[in-house]
C-alpha cells in the first residue's frame, strides 16, 4: 500500500523553479512529521527538509537554506518543496518520508515515498 505519493519533478536549467508535491492520507498527514531526503546517483540518501505535523516548523540542510522552502496545505493533505534557484547539485531522485518524532529528522522514517526525479542543467 502506498501511504506517500510525490509529484513534481523533471528537467530545468539552473537558476530555475520547481515545486514538489507529496500527498499522503489524513492519518499520516495530521500525525507525523514529514520531510524530504534526496539521492543523486553514486552517493547516499540524504536529508533535505522536514516540517513538523502542525506545519509551524521547519528545518533545512545547510546547502538549500534560503533556496528551498517546505510547507503543508492541510485542505489537500499535501507537503510541498518549493525549489528556488537551482544548481546541478540538486539533480537527485526526490523523497517524501513521514514518521514518528524525530525518526525523519534521523533518517529513519517509517514511511517512504517511490521518488521523482530531479535533473538540474548546467
Amino acid at each position: 500500500q502506498v501511504e506517500l505519493t510525490e509529484s513534481g519533478g523533471g528537467l530545468v536549467q539552473a537558476g530555475a523553479s520547481l515545486r514538489l508535491a507529496c500527498t499522503t492520507s489524513d492519518r499520516i498527514f495530521n500525525n507525523y512529521p514529514m520531510g524530504w531526503f534526496r539521492q543523486a546517483p553514486g552517493k547516499e540518501r540524504e536529508f533535505v527538509a522536514d516540517i513538523n505535523w502542525s506545519g509551524t516548523s521547519t528545518f533545512y540542510t545547510n546547502s538549500v537554506k534560503g533556496r528551498f522552502t517546505i510547507t503543508k496545505d492541510k485542505t489537500k493533505t499535501t507537503m510541498y518543496l518549493q525549489m528556488n534557484r537551482l544548481k546541478p547539485e540538486d539533480t537527485a531522485v526526490y523523497f517524501c518520508a513521514a514518521g514518528p518524532e524525530g525518526r525523519v529528522r534521523l533518517g529513519v522514517p517509517e514511511y517512504w515515498g517511490q521518488g521523482t526525479q530531479v535533473t538540474v542543467s548546467s
